[in-house]
């Protein structure tokens, strides 16, 4: 009989044998002169002095409440309270921080999913979704991304149940079709979860998240996020209209049951982080404009994009090795994108991603799609439809 040492060598080995050991990660470390997108820090505010600042004065305060369980902390802990204004921003009633986007989303599939409940997820959900209906022991029924009939069919067979999308794909940045989503809900009478990670601060007015963007805040009944994307911090959140379910949530959810509490300073440096979302516009309009651009610059040059307006721009590419080679020969022009290849990307499929920013200037955009220009003839991607 074959020991787990054994499997686990034999499955580097041909991971090895099929990539040449090689993950889709920049070939080098980014410099100064580099331009990188490869994060999700959208609005550009990783470096901001007001969340920095923030941040500084709650260490040096130190004296700020010590790390504890969940289900300990009172009503006006600063966690307790922020999770609150994160609703209030979103437009829900309630709000919970949780110790990531991954403890948010598997936290819930757990206390809203089980072996009577089946969980429908688009096939390009994030995986935290997935994990959570599993340890939910609930029945996992995908359907084809964004594919409205498809998922009406498999509801008429499996059930009421739990709806699980994206309201932005971090894979290739398309955008799910909410309004269709919400008409299904209501109609199998099923609850809508929709994971905002790569919409909350980019979508409205005041980077409220594209379902308040899109007017559909009191028929949504749950909406996670990363809070390590556009606010660049380090938590997940769950937002939604019913009373009580914060509390509910930390008692039962075993993330939240076995995590312990935020750091002062993370919570400092969040609540520093929706301010400036919320009052800082021009970074939201600079985040379209440059992605705007770099969208109509690589579809003049003859790349096929994935169909999206979002800043996750992904280019299409026609097996692993092209992927490799487009990110190596960007990297080569100091320039980082994300080769995707699966399980990051669905199978039999392989992207180059680029994430843009709000701090790309003028002449960034240029060198991109001049260095995008020159790679049209050394490595003929697939032209555009």
């Amino acid at each position: 009989m074959t020991s787990a040492h054994q499997r686990l060598g034999e499955r580097i080995s041909r991971f090895r044998g099929t990539r040449g050991g090689r993950r889709p990660s920049p070939a080098t470390t980014p410099g100064g002169r580099t331009i990188v997108l490869t994060c999700s820090d959208y609005l550009a505010l990783a470096e901001h002095p007001a969340i920095a600042d923030a941040m500084i004065a709650s260490l040096r305060a130190a004296d700020g409440p010590a790390p504890a369980p969940g289900p300990c902390l009172p009503d006006d802990h600063p966690q307790i309270v922020l999770g609150a204004e994160f609703a209030r921003h979103m437009g829900a009633r309630a709000g919970v921080l949780c110790a990531s986007g991954w403890a948010a989303n598997t936290g819930l599939m757990q206390v809203v999913a089980g072996p009577d409940v089946p969980v429908y997820l688009d096939v390009l959900a994030h995986m935290s979704l997935w994990e959570g209906a599993r340890t939910a022991g609930a029945e996992l029924a995908y359907f084809r991304h964004n594919d409205l009939a498809h998922l009406r069919r498999r509801i008429e067979v499996g059930g009421s149940g739990v709806i699980a999308v994206d309201a932005v794909y971090s894979t290739d940045g398309s955008v799910c079709p909410l309004p269709g989503l919400v008409e299904v809900a209501e109609e199998h009478d099923c609850l809508l979860v929709v994971d905002e990670s790569h919409s909350l601060g980019t979508h409205g007015a005041r980077g409220e998240g594209l379902v308040a963007a899109l007017g559909f805040t009191g028929r949504v009944d749950f909406r996670t996020a990363s809070l390590a994307k556009a606010l660049s911090g380090r938590a997940g959140l769950i937002a939604c209209d019913r009373p009580g379910f914060a509390d509910y949530f930390v008692h039962t959810a075993l993330p939240a049951v076995f995590s312990s509490t935020l750091l002062p300073h993370d919570v400092a440096g969040l609540a520093a982080a929706l301010k400036v979302v919320r009052e800082e516009r021009r970074r939201r309009d600079r985040l379209h404009t440059v992605t705007h651009r770099l969208r109509d610059g690589l579809t003049g040059l003859g790349y096929r994009l994935v169909e999206s307006d979002t800043q996750i721009i992904a280019l299409e590419t026609g097996s692993e090795a092209d992927a490799t080679l487009v990110r190596d020969a960007l990297v080569a022009r100091d320039i980082f994108s994300a080769a995707l290849f699966p399980p990051a990307a669905s199978v039999g499929r392989t992207l180059v991603r680029l994430s843009t920013h709000a701090g790309l200037t003028d002449d960034d955009v240029n060198r991109i799609l001049t260095a995008c220009r020159s790679l049209i003839t050394e490595l003929a991607p697939a032209p555009a439809n």
